[in-house]
């Protein structure tokens, strides 16, 4: 098994990658993680992971600098249904477009769109940092088998995704009012925490990833 880590420019893929592995080594599944830039070896793996920090914008601009991966991301996501995970504004590219400094296109893959965190509490920062607890709305879906409801998990964001169904919000956290902490659908998972800082429940979710037959 191949787990590509798509390099885009958008930071903190060595801390991904490594958490992918320790997870593998540790449940004894055979295979590499491979950080990659190229859409050659995006097209050849088995699962797919999309880092992400920094603005909506930017990282969608760095993805569709990569000749081919957007093309080629399309073709083994949406048509060859191999497992894909979003991580932060990876998950948020999923979206159809962001509402970042201007309104910008993303992949569209999940009807929706990102726009800014506006609390109900004033006295709540942006962005919304540090852990806290996560509900499980769609409590049997096998990316939750393990942990349990009420996890903490560890967040960096200012911006939410709002999906369109809310069939696509498979878990959320309460910052001042319910955000999407993961959405999916079919293939497709995307989680606005980050699980590779997320201690034990972040690497109990890699496993899970890992393990997924969508």
């Amino acid at each position: 098994m191949t787990v590509a880590v798509v390099d885009y420019g958008s930071g903190n893929l060595r801390s991904v990658a490594k958490a992918l592995e320790r997870v593998a080594g540790e449940s004894g599944l055979p295979g590499r993680v491979v950080v990659t830039a190229e859409a050659r070896d995006v097209a050849r793996a088995d699962r797919i992971v999309l880092p992400g920090v920094g603005a909506f914008a930017d990282c969608r601009r760095g993805l569709g600098d990569l000749p081919d991966m957007v093309e080629t991301l399309i073709r083994a996501v949406l048509e060859d249904a191999r497992p894909f995970l979003g991580i932060c504004v990876g998950m948020q590219l999923m979206a159809e477009r962001g509402l970042e400094h201007g309104a910008h296109e993303g992949l569209g893959w999940i009807a929706g769109e990102v726009a800014p965190i506006e609390p109900g509490d004033d006295g709540l920062k942006i962005p919304h940092m540090g852990w806290n607890d996560v509900t499980f709305e769609a409590a049997d879906h096998p990316m939750f088998e393990g942990l349990a409801n009420g996890s903490h998990f560890y967040f960096v964001h200012g911006y939410h995704f709002r999906p369109a169904d809310r069939a696509h919000q498979l878990a959320s956290v309460d910052y001042g009012g319910s955000l999407a902490a993961v959405v999916g659908r079919d293939n497709l998972i995307g989680t606005q925490f980050h699980p590779e800082k997320s201690q034990a429940a972040g690497l109990r979710f890699l496993h899970n990833f890992l393990r997924w037959s969508p």
